[in-house]
């Protein structure tokens, strides 16, 4: 038995099917990660709210995306560097950047210091060097902009390690983790 199985609409609660609908108007379809964690309309419901009330914040789409891919691949989450992969391509960014992006090399600097600040959020358990955040300063990002970040990197993880521990099946063309993880 799989620990988190991917449900359909008519295995959810009524009022997680109503979720369903609104991701299927909105993208196309369920995906995987949602219909996993619709084991819990609570944990949907406030993965889903977490990111509404953080988009249209201190960072554009292109930004969040780059945070999304930063954090996948610290946690080397496949579904997830799967899913941004895919939709960072369509908020602007190249196949060559989506990579960049995940390592923390990426050409343009305030990406850099957003993705590098990123990372070791994620890698330093909320401890990152001070020199990383005086970098995101310096690049333009203001103390909102760090607090969201932190909200970021947190949604992020979440679904990195819902995506673990389910094992959850890719829906999007599917990215591998440029070094193994730790697990």
């Amino acid at each position: 038995m799989k620990n988190l199985e991917i449900l359909t609409r008519e295995q959810v609660a009524p009022e997680t099917q109503g979720i369903f609908d609104a991701l299927k108007k909105k993208v196309g379809k369920v995906p995987h990660l949602y219909a996993t964690i619709a084991h819990s309309h609570k944990g949907l419901n406030a993965l889903l709210t977490l990111g509404d009330n953080l988009n249209g914040g201190e960072f554009n789409a292109k930004e969040g995306e780059a945070i999304a891919l930063a954090v996948g691949e610290s946690n080397a989450c496949t579904y997830c560097l799967s899913a941004h992969t895919a939709i960072g391509k369509m908020v602007g960014f190249t196949e060559e950047e989506t990579v960049q992006l995940r390592t923390g090399e990426i050409e343009d600097a305030k990406l850099r210091a957003l993705t590098k600040l990123a990372k070791a959020i994620t890698e330093k358990n909320g401890l990152p060097d001070q020199a990383l955040i005086e970098e995101f300063f310096a690049a333009g990002y203001n103390q909102a902009a760090l607090v969201e970040l932190v909200g970021h990197v947190t949604k992020n993880i979440f679904t990195n390690y819902i995506n673990h521990i389910a094992e959850t099946m890719v829906d999007f063309p599917e990215v591998t983790p440029l070094v193994a993880s730790n697990a």
